[in-house]
């Protein structure tokens, strides 16, 4: 089915636009685009040069896609803001493209990024994830599956945050958040294992409690991050959850969150 594309928007010639899609008036749409099918962009919407977008996704009023990035380091090259199917961006959300050449900024599937929501350069954000009003990922920044984010989060440069995980409202944190928790407060803090997404995605109370267990030998013991981690190996019974907090740990760059 052809779209039904305004003659009032302003699309260049090169962009290509999918089957099916709702393009209203005063969009901008430059020439380095693809839009899937079945997409919505809403009035005064920008999508900009290296946007590659999905199908069903629904882009609302003041949107922009693919922004210039916010670095230092840009230097006009060419790259792009990649964003998955069956997205819901409201208005005024920002998501910049990659800085360097041949890099992506990568949004996955299913998201939801409320108004006035920034995603910034390179980072990558996986599927089934809610962006609370104002929250701001700063850039390099990982992001896992099934996040939540509250209104008005700042999350600093280069860090992750793992599946699962949700972060309260007004929360600015600088450390990695592991999977599968809840944290907020200031400084930032553990606030307990997040046991209704948990609970959402079919993990039995069982294997809640040892992931509860695994996490209070590292946010309650009176030992190293480290040695936790080790005694969580030893003493906590094997799953993948407990796999993947572990590795997530494991592998931090920039610490996880404290202790306190």
């Amino acid at each position: 089915m052809a779209s039904d594309i305004s003659p009032r928007a302003e699309i260049d010639p090169r962009a290509k636009i999918g089957d099916n899609c709702k393009i209203f008036p005063f969009a901008y749409i430059e020439g380095d685009v693809v839009i899937g099918d079945n997409c919505i962009i809403f009035p005064f919407t920008s999508i900009l040069n290296g946007a590659r977008i999905g199908k069903d996704n629904k882009i609302h009023q003041g949107a922009v896609i693919a922004a210039l990035p916010q670095d230092f380091e840009f230097r006009g090259e060419k790259s792009e803001c990649v964003i998955g199917d069956n997205n819901i961006i409201r208005e005024n959300v920002v998501i910049n493209r990659a800085t360097h050449r041949g890099s992506q900024t990568v949004i996955g599937s299913n998201n939801f990024l409320m108004e006035g929501a920034h995603i910034s350069h390179d980072t990558k954000v996986g599927d089934h994830c809610v962006f609370g009003y104002g929250t701001k990922i700063a850039g390099d920044c990982e992001i896992g599956n099934g996040v939540i984010f509250s209104s008005s989060v700042i999350e600093n440069a280069g860090t992750r945050v793992g599946e699962g995980s949700m972060i309260q409202a007004g929360t600015t944190f600088s450390k990695d958040v592991p999977p599968y928790i809840i944290v907020g407060g200031t400084p930032v803090k553990y606030g307990g294992v997040n046991t209704t997404m948990l609970s959402l995605k079919g993990i039995s109370d069982k294997v809640q409690k040892h992931i509860a267990n695994a996490y209070r030998l590292i946010f309650h013991g009176q030992t190293s991050v480290f040695d936790a981690v080790m005694q969580v190996r030893e003493q906590v019974p094997d799953s993948v959850e407990i796999r993947t907090l572990v590795d997530f740990i494991e592998n931090t760059k920039r610490g996880i969150i404290s202790k306190l």
